[in-house]
């Protein structure tokens, strides 16, 4: 059977039409990716902000505990971090805990770890409970870093011989280290310095960097 030859006005709609077609699926094929890309943003949005709100829970729970306790060490706003003197824990340049350390410590562990423990959310949350020596630039370098090992090791033994509630859930999360002078004031020898630090490493914080934008708010506004 004969057909006839395309003109060249067929042949130019014909064309035409393809590459209609072709327009339109990539068109719908952005908008899908598009409204992909939006829903997991949305998605990672309430997720950040979800463990923003547990982090200002366990924060703001630790502060309210210790101030109803008289307990005079306090949470950073926002890093949750707690500096304990070494003048509270330690005789100087010793790493054995002394009375009023124990003290100390009998009151405050049972008090954080029942906050960090709250309930399922808050204790997901946290990661890691870093337990951290610290010096001040006084004296020798490995003396000091030496030290501030001992002092956390030597509070972390103690806190294990205390009974508390999640006594084992909290010491899975726990992480000793010391960190030496290496926080320190570099100019001045600076008393503040010589601590041992409790801090949070927050599930949170990584879907803060993903979006990059949202600023940590103060848990006391």
């Amino acid at each position: 059977m004969f057909y006839p030859p395309q003109t060249r006005a067929e042949s130019s709609i014909d064309d035409s039409g393809a590459w209609l077609s072709i327009g339109d699926l990539m068109s719908a094929l952005l908008m899908i990716f598009a409204l992909m890309l939006i829903s997991a943003l949305v998605q990672i949005s309430e997720v950040a902000e979800k463990s923003q709100n547990n982090r200002v829970m366990i924060i703001k729970g630790i502060n309210d505990a210790l101030s109803a306790a008289n307990i005079s060490v306090s949470a950073d706003p926002v890093t949750g971090d707690i500096s304990i003197l070494d003048s509270v824990l330690f005789e100087k340049n010793d790493y054995q805990l002394k009375g009023s350390g124990k003290v100390f410590l009998d009151k405050f562990i049972p008090i954080y770890s029942s906050v960090v423990f709250q309930t399922p959310e808050t204790a997901q949350e946290v990661v890691r409970i870093v337990l951290e020596g610290h010096s001040s630039i006084e004296g020798e370098f490995n003396h000091n870093m030496r030290l501030s090992v001992l002092r956390a090791n030597s509070v972390s033994q103690y806190i294990d011989s205390q009974e508390f509630s999640n006594k084992q859930k909290f010491f899975q999360k726990l992480l000793v280290s010391g960190r030496g002078s290496l926080d320190s004031q570099s100019l001045v020898v600076d008393e503040s310095d010589r601590k041992v630090m409790f801090r949070f490493q927050f599930k949170g914080q990584e879907f803060q960097k993903i979006i990059g934008q949202r600023e940590l708010k103060n848990v006391d506004e």
